[in-house]
C-alpha cells in the first residue's frame, strides 16, 4: 500500500473520508478517470481495463464495504447518495484538473447521481450497461430475459440452473455465499460465456461479492427526470446482449441526455470490456480526446 504523497502515483492508495477509509488503485497514464464498479458490493477487479490504461490514468474504487475498503457504521448508510459522497471526497483528494467517470451497472446508478450533484465537476462521464431507473419494471424484464437463458443455450446443461442461482444470490445475507452464487450466475452477464469458457474460467474463479445491507430495502432507483439536467458531454455504452441493462435502457439515457453519444457492443452483454475490449476502447478513448480538446478550448 503506497504512503506516497502523490495521490496519482501508480499502485494502491488508501485515504480517510468521513473517518472511513477508502481503497483505491491507480494504473496507466493519461487524463484521470475514476472507475466505480457495479453491484453494490462487486469486487473490483472484474472491471480492470489494461487496454484503457495505455490512454487513461484509471483510478479504480474499492467502494466501501467491500475488499479493503471500511464499512460504515449503519446498514441504512450503504445507499446510492452515500456511495456518491464517498467518490466526491475521492475526486477532491486527487485534485485533478480534470477527471472523466466511470460507472459500470450499479456504479452507473452512483455515476449518474454524481454528474447531477456536481454538475461541474466532470470532464465526461461514461455510463457503461447501466439504467436511469430500477424497480419492478426494470427486475422484470432482467428476470424474464435470465430465464430465457437455458433456451438460448440448450447445449449447456449449467445453464438451466442459473436463473434459480440468480434469485438465491439476490436473497444472500453473508459474504461467501453472495460470492459463490455470484460466480455461478456469471455466465448470464456475456453473450455466449460457455464459446470462451477457458478464458473466462479465471475470472470467474476470482470474483469477490460482499452483501450490501441496503439491497432489498433501498427505495427504486429513478432519475429520467432529471437527466435533462447533465451537460457533461457523456458516452453511454451497452452491450446488444445484456440482460440486466438491456439496450433499451441505454438509449433512454441517450435520449435524455443532452450532450451525449451512445454505443452499442453488438457481441457483448454485460461485460464489453472484456468481450469486446478493442471497440469498448477505443470509443473511450475517442470520447475522452474530444471531451478533453472541448474543455480547453
Amino acid at each position: 500500500m503506497s504512503p506516497s504523497s502523490d495521490p496519482l502515483m501508480p499502485g494502491t492508495h488508501t485515504v480517510s473520508i468521513r473517518g472511513v477509509l477508502q481503497r483505491y488503485h491507480v494504473a496507466g497514464a493519461g487524463p484521470v478517470c475514476l472507475v466505480h464498479p457495479g453491484g453494490p458490493g462487486l469486487g473490483w477487479e472484474y472491471l480492470r481495463i489494461p487496454d484503457l490504461e495505455r490512454h487513461l490514468t484509471l483510478v479504480y474504487l474499492e467502494p466501501i464495504g467491500t475488499g479493503a475498503s471500511g464499512h460504515l457504521p449503519r446498514p441504512q448508510d450503504y445507499r446510492i447518495d452515500t456511495y456518491a459522497q464517498f467518490l466526491h471526497g475521492l475526486v477532491d483528494h486527487l485534485a485533478a484538473p480534470s477527471v472523466f467517470l466511470l460507472g459500470h451497472s450499479h456504479g452507473g446508478f452512483v455515476a449518474q447521481r454524481y454528474a447531477l450533484t456536481h454538475p461541474t465537476a466532470l470532464t465526461g462521464l461514461i455510463l457503461f450497461d447501466t439504467s436511469p431507473r430500477t424497480g419492478q419494471e426494470f427486475w422484470n424484464e432482467a428476470l424474464a430475459n435470465l430465464d430465457r437463458l437455458p433456451q438460448r443455450h440448450p447445449d449447456q446443461p449449467e445453464a438451466a440452473g442459473i436463473p434459480l442461482a440468480f434469485r438465491q444470490t439476490l436473497a444472500a445475507t453473508d459474504n461467501e455465499s453472495c460470492t459463490q452464487g455470484l460466480r455461478a450466475v456469471l455466465p448470464a452477464y456475456f453473450a455466449d460465456y460457455w464459446a470462451h469458457e477457458s478464458d473466462l474460467g479465471p475470472l470467474r474463479a476470482g470474483l469477490r461479492a460482499w452483501v450490501d445491507p441496503m439491497r432489498a430495502a433501498e427505495p427504486p432507483f429513478d432519475v429520467r427526470d432529471k437527466l435533462g439536467d447533465i451537460a457533461t458531454p457523456t458516452l453511454i455504452i451497452n452491450g446488444a446482449h445484456d440482460f440486466i441493462c438491456g439496450p433499451h435502457w441505454g438509449q433512454m439515457l441517450h435520449q435524455s441526455i443532452p450532450n451525449s453519444q451512445f454505443v452499442l457492443l453488438h457481441d457483448s452483454g454485460h461485460m464489453g470490456h472484456i468481450e469486446q475490449p478493442a471497440a469498448f476502447t477505443a470509443a473511450i478513448a475517442e470520447f475522452t480526446r474530444e471531451a478533453s480538446r472541448a474543455a480547453s478550448s
